[in-house]
């Protein structure tokens, strides 16, 4: 039975539909254009803390499960410090402190209950007294700016044991901490994030002055001054539209081209956004990249199309009949190319993390509307095109393509079996270089700080600032010590959380510990007169009852029935190998003591949050990028049914994606949450590329029987000098995101200018190169000379 897709019966169906009624399709471009336009305009940011981590992972699940008594890991962390050093205890600090507490608590999206300060009722001091303990709050409900006042709020808060905590240590500042919920409780709308970060900015205008400094950290404040610098990323995107267009121009040699390859481009991000929109998505902060993605992919096919479309005017032939005969040369491989590329995308769906999730179906509708800008748009606008002079224009067309005939012939030898050895020599050395590299790829945070924002950046500065003067710095993991119901008076549970909590004190990377049983056996030494023998878990359960009675339910540490028990561990940064090698002391004390009544449930807080996501990304990354892969050999193989050119376009791809991962590992960028997608969405810039110089050199070589260094001299001059202008102009466009204020844009920046130029070097030298091993053996028939080749005859291919 024949194969009814074959690629002219394809075009006996495709062609009528794009050439038969060209009018009648433009409108119907044009309008469903100024629809997705319209719907683009609706385009917002869309952050959200949630949908950034993986909400089904287990240590989620304890997080969702135990957040009301516990929190989550969506904090906030307000610092006020004296910058001449003072202590805190004057009027004018703690005046301040209480104002900016009261900011925060009225905060859009703010869990009230979890608001902490010296000034909220939930810090509490407790004290060994004659008869017994008394205690209250930190500062009175009846405080008054009075010297005596301030000297009690001093005595209070060493009481209290919130040095380190929420006052410096040397006792010249105080922190205001906060927790976000996903949604504002008062409207019930999902927390707008621009607006909290514009509110905690307003917070730092209000109260820092040249007496006092504030500090702000948390995710929220993050989303803030990525947003901020949404304009900056707007100023790159059209700086790289206009060095486009311009290298466009000088490459086609006319300003009509230029404006065709990019306007198809612009139609398609257009499309991008309205069916983005459209499905009830908006763009997060995180994925800009995806849209110059999209623009690059469309702007590399619509070269290749104006390209060939160029060469057959310069052979004589009119716009229309140039138009028809490109589509019938391109149409096949550039849409197998684009399909590929949608269904490589669709498989980053298998993370279940929104945000990646998203950026999968951002790519995917991107990809899908370059199909028909590309394929239908750009072929039909180019019948309509007048070239004016035509035999002028034929003239600058050959004499420009006779500049590159040396350069092309010569790279035409790498077909040759010296070089073709050579070349795939070095390949095997880069890959080996990729494979020992790839060991010091960090999954997670590579650096301290936000790795989105530079070092030097107010973030990060407000960052080191909190960790440099408060003792549990600004990373918290929180372990779950699920029991019975009132285990708390239990003497073998208490004792066994005591166990853990020494234990995870004396694992590196711990910065302190804070868990009930700690207080409790502070309380237990303060029943009696403070002595040291007595700071232990008492074997009385109603001893042990008294010890827990002045510890209530909103310190974080215990939930009502106290069938479960935070223990809070601070870590001395978020790095991937402190938070791994934390996360693995956790499991195994867990397993070594599982015949207990206790279980150490991780995890909640930001750390938890973090090695949630860093379990999936580790666990994913190389799945999905195997997907991907397999997705491309199977397109491959439908198209051409040929072993040799699944191998010639998908082993330069391999390599440069091994080479992505020793680049970013060379460079401390972290593979995650914001990250991961770059290398599988970068590919498709390479099957673009593969598979067009792959396409031709088959043509040449089994169709026209052109010698395997002719077939490749005609690939050069036919599309590779289409990639080779791509990958240049390209990289060169987004290098201009180096000079990026986010460093989260510059280090995308220089991945993309290294995926895009070495994508490039892999279709012009390592395809040939494997063709030289693996085509000469596919068409054995003597072969003819490119002078002996007549192309008009070249039909549908």
């Amino acid at each position: 039975m024949k194969n009814p897709f074959t690629q002219e019966n394809i075009l006996r169906v495709v062609e009528p539909l794009v050439y038969g009624k060209r009018k009648l399709m433009l409108v119907i471009l044009l309008l469903l254009t100024s629809w997705f336009g319209y719907e683009a305009s609706k385009t917002h940011v869309d952050a959200g803390f949630e949908k950034s981590i993986p909400l089904e992972h287990p240590y989620m699940k304890v997080l969702k499960k135990y957040q009301n008594d516990f929190g989550g890991g969506n904090t906030i962390l307000v610092a006020l410090i004296n910058k001449d050093g003072s202590p805190i205890y004057e009027e004018k600090f703690l005046d301040t402190l209480k104002k900016a507490t009261d900011e925060v608590f009225f905060l859009p999206g703010v869990d009230r209950s979890k608001v902490t300060s010296i000034f909220t009722p939930n810090v509490r001091y407790i004290e060994v007294v004659e008869g017994g303990f008394a205690g209250g709050n930190v500062i009175p409900a009846t405080y008054k700016p009075t010297e005596d006042m301030f000297d009690l709020v001093k005595s209070n808060v060493g009481k209290a044991g919130i040095i380190g905590r929420l006052v410096t240590e040397n006792e010249d500042g105080a922190m205001i901490q906060a927790e976000l919920l996903e949604f504002d409780p008062v409207t019930g709308e999902k927390l707008d994030y621009e607006r909290v970060a514009d509110d905690l900015e307003k917070i730092r205008e209000q109260f820092q002055d040249e007496d006092i400094s504030v500090h702000i950290i948390g995710f929220a404040k993050v989303i803030g001054d990525v947003t901020d610098a949404s304009a900056e990323v707007a100023f790159f995107f059209a700086v790289a539209l206009v060095m486009t267009m311009v290298l466009l121009w000088a490459y086609t040699g006319s300003f009509k081209m230029s404006v065709v390859v990019l306007v198809c481009s612009l139609v398609a991000v257009v499309w991008e956004f309205g069916l983005l929109t459209l499905a009830g998505f908006g763009l997060d902060p995180f994925a800009i990249l995806v849209p110059f993605l999209i623009l690059s992919v469309s702007t590399s096919h619509g070269v290749q199309y104006v390209n060939a479309w160029v060469a057959e005017i310069d052979s004589g032939l009119e716009p229309y009949e140039a138009s028809l005969k490109t589509f019938r040369r391109l149409a096949i491989p550039g849409t197998t190319a684009l399909i590929t590329d949608v269904a490589g995308f669709l498989t980053i769906l298998l993370i279940e993390i929104d945000i990646i999730q998203e950026m999968a179906l951002n790519a995917a509708f991107g990809m899908a509307a370059i199909i028909v800008t590309n394929k239908i748009l750009c072929p039909i606008w180019l019948t309509y095109i007048n070239i004016g002079d035509l035999d002028k224009f034929r003239e600058k067309q050959i004499r420009r393509e006779n500049m590159g005939d040396g350069l092309f012939k010569f790279m035409a030898k790498i077909t040759r079996p010296k070089p073709a050895v050579v070349t795939l020599v070095i390949c095997g050395i880069l890959l080996g270089w990729s494979f020992w590299k790839y060991a010091d790829l960090q999954v997670g945070d590579a650096q301290r700080g936000v790795p989105e924002l530079w070092p030097d950046s107010r973030y990060n500065k407000d960052s080191n600032k909190i960790v440099d003067n408060f003792a549990i710095g600004t990373d918290i993991l929180k372990v779950i010590a699920e029991t019975k119901a009132e285990a708390c008076i239990d003497y073998e549970v208490m004792e066994e959380i005591d166990r853990f909590t020494w234990h995870m004190e004396n694992t590196e990377g711990v910065q302190s510990v804070i868990s009930l049983v700690q207080i409790a056996k502070q309380v237990n030494a303060g029943f009696n007169e403070g002595a040291v023998k007595f700071n232990i878990v008492p074997r009385n359960r109603y001893v042990l009852s008294q010890a827990i009675t002045p510890v209530p339910t909103s310190s974080g540490l215990l939930n009502s029935d106290c069938s479960a028990m935070a223990v809070l561990i601070f870590t001395e940064d978020h790095k991937a190998t402190t938070i791994h090698h934390i996360v693995d002391a956790v499991k195994k004390f867990d397993a070594d003591n599982s015949g207990t009544e206790v279980s150490f449930a991780l995890a909640s807080g930001n750390v938890g949050v973090m090695a949630a996501t860093n379990e999936v990304v580790e666990a994913k990354e190389k799945v999905i990028v195997y997907y991907v892969y397999a997705v491309i050999i199977l397109f491959l193989w439908m198209s051409w049914r040929s072993i040799s050119g699944v191998i010639c376009v998908t082993i330069p791809l391999y390599l440069v994606s091994q080479m992505a991962y020793a680049v970013m590992a060379t460079l401390d960028i972290g593979m995650k949450v914001a990250t991961l997608p770059v290398i599988a969405l970068a590919v498709g810039i390479g099957v673009d590329y593969g598979i067009y110089i792959y396409a031709t050199l088959r043509e040449g070589y089994k169709d026209f029987h052109l010698s395997l260094e002719d077939a490749m001299y005609r690939t050069l001059r036919k599309t590779g000098k289409a990639v080779l202008f791509t990958g240049v102009a390209l990289g060169g466009s987004v290098a201009t995101w180096l000079m990026s204020d986010l460093k989260f844009q510059a280090d995308m920046g220089i991945m993309l200018v290294f995926m895009f130029t070495a994508n490039m070097f892999g279709a012009l030298l390592v395809i040939p190169a494997l063709a030289y091993f693996l085509m000469n053996y596919d068409v054995p028939e003597e072969k003819k000379s490119l002078d002996d080749v007549d192309e008009s005859k070249s039909g549908a291919h």
